[in-house]
């Protein structure tokens, strides 16, 4: 019972940390099928994202500090998408008036729904990072992976240069997490391809909701490739580094001397 109890509580905080992305979720299905009148359907969503995201801090359920580097993802990731988008990665064929760049406004939030995954676990598992690469390191890996989006598109794709250096880097890193008062630990290159694969799972959902489109898909809607895994392998990686270093951040203005990275 010990062990159904603890993986009870693990389900159950996942979920608590997942509320904004199944918020976005359900409204994906929802005017995937249901459209307002006045409104287009890109405007409602953007509209649902804000009104979720004040109820997210107003209900607790968000801090203040969580909400700050939430919106830093949303801005990180809409510059992504304008850049994408303009280089015909990928379409949002639908009409908004939200809309920059061929770009809707709401899709920053779907880069922000996995910062405010990020932010909750940290919180609620209590996350603790053993073995941390130097901060140069780190950061260095961070900045070229992110760069590496949008050069690729006009010079060679290093991506695979950059996962064998995040491996080489983060080798020794592991995470320590609760559940309950058991404490659990796990590589952390593990834990990044975990995520990356349950967010690969979420696109072919938001894909065959509509969300957006890649150009295979414009037709008929196909499984998003595999390929795509590496993507977002990366893009959890320069999340956890960002999060990871805003935490430090904090630590020293608050003039903490403990080890740990402190909570948001």
């Amino acid at each position: 019972m010990s062990r159904l109890r603890q993986l009870w509580l693990f389900g159950w905080n996942q979920a608590l940390c997942c509320i904004f992305p199944v918020v976005i979720f359900l409204t994906l299905g929802l005017t995937k099928f249901i459209s307002l009148p006045y409104i287009h359907r890109y405007d409602l969503i953007l509209l649902v994202c804000i009104l979720a995201q004040i109820a997210m801090v107003k209900f607790k359920f968000e801090t203040m500090d969580e909400l700050k580097v939430i919106m830093l993802f949303h801005l990180i990731g809409l510059a992504l998408e304008l850049y994408k988008v303009h280089m015909g990665s990928w379409a949002y064929p639908g009409e908004a008036w939200s809309k920059i760049g061929g770009v809707p406004l709401y899709s920053g939030f779907m880069y922000a729904s996995v910062a405010s995954y990020i932010c909750q676990a940290w919180r609620r598992f209590d996350l603790y990072l053993v073995a941390w690469p130097r901060q140069v390191i780190a950061v260095t890996i961070g900045v070229g992976i992110y760069l590496n989006f949008f050069t690729h598109h006009f010079m060679m794709d290093l991506r695979w240069i950059w996962i064998v250096l995040l491996f080489i880097a983060f080798w020794r890193t592991k995470v320590y997490y609760t559940v309950g008062q058991v404490r659990y630990q796990m590589p952390l290159i593990l834990s990044f391809f975990l995520i990356a694969f349950f967010i690969w799972i979420a696109e072919n959902i938001s894909t065959l909701l509509g969300a957006w489109k890649y150009p295979d898909q414009m037709a008929k809607w196909t499984w998003v490739h595999l390929g795509k895994l590496s993507s977002w392998f990366l893009l959890i990686i320069i999340s956890i580094i960002i999060v990871a270093y805003l935490k430090q951040i904090k630590m020293q203005t608050r003039g903490m001397n403990r080890e740990e990275v402190p909570r948001l």
